[in-house]
């Protein structure tokens, strides 16, 4: 089945989703992130057939969010996140703390986070970039910028 192609969306969202929207993707990046960096480790972990982790792991190099380093004479590669990655692992946090709050259970989080920072165990908080107060969905006016597909035509039919 063809994939519906984002990436000519006016959207951020869309555009996202077209790099990691589909469930397989996320996955592999959180394991990348752990320090799983070797194919054979991200397949016993997942559970996923080597044509699907292959065709991810090529879709996520061809989009600079893992890079591959050779680690050893055949063709066999470790994977790392790229600094375009790590962002993506950022927005990965935010979704940990929606199922951390919303569908966790009585047994609470499966995974706790240490802040290098400040060496306590906490969770990511949006900010606003201007002011660092909370900023949540219904802070915000969302407005077309400067790369809506039509600057006149209302923001939120464009998406964020």
């Amino acid at each position: 089945m063809q994939r519906t192609n984002f990436s000519e969306m006016a959207c951020s969202i869309a555009r996202t989703l077209d790099v990691i929207g589909e469930p397989w993707s996320p996955l592999i990046l959180r394991d990348v992130w752990v320090g799983m960096s070797r194919f054979d480790q991200l397949q016993a972990d997942l559970g996923i057939s080597r044509k699907v982790l292959t065709e991810r792991l090529n879709h996520l190099v061809d989009h600079g969010v893992l890079r591959r380093d050779p680690y050893d004479n055949r063709p066999r590669y470790e994977y790392r996140l790229t600094d375009k990655g790590t962002e993506l692992v950022d927005l990965l946090m935010i979704m940990v703390g929606w199922g951390d709050k919303w569908l966790a259970g009585e047994a609470g989080p499966p995974v706790l986070y240490r802040h290098h920072a400040c060496g306590q165990i906490s969770s990511v908080d949006l900010r606003c970039a201007g002011c660092g107060e909370p900023m949540h969905a219904d802070d915000v006016e969302v407005l077309p910028g400067p790369g809506a597909a039509n600057a006149s035509t209302d923001a939120t039919a464009q998406g964020a």
